[in-house]
Order: structure tokens, then sequence, then C-alpha cells
């Protein structure tokens, strides 16, 4: 039985996430002005695999996650100069809103790919992390402002969700930034 205890629903819209230029300042930036917070951040964030537009690919991100209620917001730092789906928004638009994340249980995964590329939706990046989930970006930009990422929620990346989510109820500003390693 789904448990998600932020508040969202599954198969539903659990993340908003940005391009930015420099992490650390855009992190500074959102705390002060939408009290957003804290961030957890992964730095040089790992893959098991990545596929971009359906060819392996390489890519150093590093990112941050905080909650404000519900709601999960991601901030995206490139590191290199590969092209990608992050450095596409960079170059149309500087920067800024990138995607909107959908959680889905693993058993549900492929399906949802299925069904976004049935409405004639591009894959443009498909990966694993470390724990074993898969997520994937189609290009939705022709109909939405954005791209859709697909999570896979498996129980280690919820308890992720869920833990960067507790830190957020009542925060107070203090330790803004908290930096995570990869598992393993």
């Amino acid at each position: 039985m789904p448990s998600w205890k932020w508040g969202q629903p599954d198969d539903g819209v659990i993340q908003v996430a940005y391009v930015v230029e420099d992490l650390r300042t855009a992190i500074v930036r959102h705390c002060r002005e939408l009290n957003i917070g804290p961030w957890f951040l992964f730095e040089h964030f790992q893959f098991l695999w990545l596929k971009s537009r359906g060819a392996p690919a390489t890519l150093d991100i590093s990112l941050a996650l905080a909650f404000s209620g519900p709601m999960m917001f991601e901030l995206i730092q490139q590191n290199d100069v590969n092209a990608s789906v992050y450095q596409q928004v960079r170059a149309q638009r500087g920067g800024g809103f990138h995607h909107w994340a959908v959680g889905v249980r693993p058993e549900r995964y492929d399906q949802f790919l299925r069904d976004y590329e049935a409405r004639g939706y591009p894959l443009v990046l498909e990966g694993a992390v470390a724990v074993g989930a898969r997520a994937a970006y189609f290009d939705t930009t022709r109909d939405l402002t954005g791209m859709i990422e697909v999570i896979e929620v498996t129980p280690p990346v919820e308890d992720l969700f869920k833990m960067v989510h507790r830190a957020s109820v009542g925060w107070a500003g203090n330790d803004p930034i908290r930096v995570l390693t990869p598992p393993g």
C-alpha cells in the first residue's frame, strides 16, 4: 500500500526542479527569500548508468533537495560542459524552471514510460542511481513549460524523501546546507 507521508499521491507531481548556475548561491537565495530548507546536497551525483537520447552518456551534476510543505524542490547545477537536458535549458533561458517530477511505484515505472512515449513525448534522459532506482526525463516542452521526470520511488528513495521532508517541518533556518554522501 502506498505510504507517501509528505502529502503527495502516488503517480502525482512530487517535485519541481530548477537548473542553476551556482548551487550554493541558489540555496542561500531560496532559504532567504522563500524559507525553503534545509537543503540536502549531493555533490557530483553518482549514476549507475545513464543514457541521453538512447546513447550511453556521462554527466557531472550536483543537486540539492528540500521541501516547503508537501512540495519537494530540486536545484541542479551541471559541473561539466557535456550536452544534456540541463544545458538545453541553460542555452534556451539561462537556467530556471526545468521539470516536474512524477513519483511512481516500481511496478508502474515501465508503464509510465510507455504512456509518455505513446503521447508523443521523446525520452531524452534515463538513468539509475546507486540504490538501483531509475528515473527518466521526457521532453514535454511543446505542451508544457518544462520537462517531466518519472522517478521510480523504491523504498530507499522514499526513505530519503521522507528524511528530507521531516527535516523541513518546523525548520528554523539552522544548518541550511547538509551534504549527503552516496551509499556504498
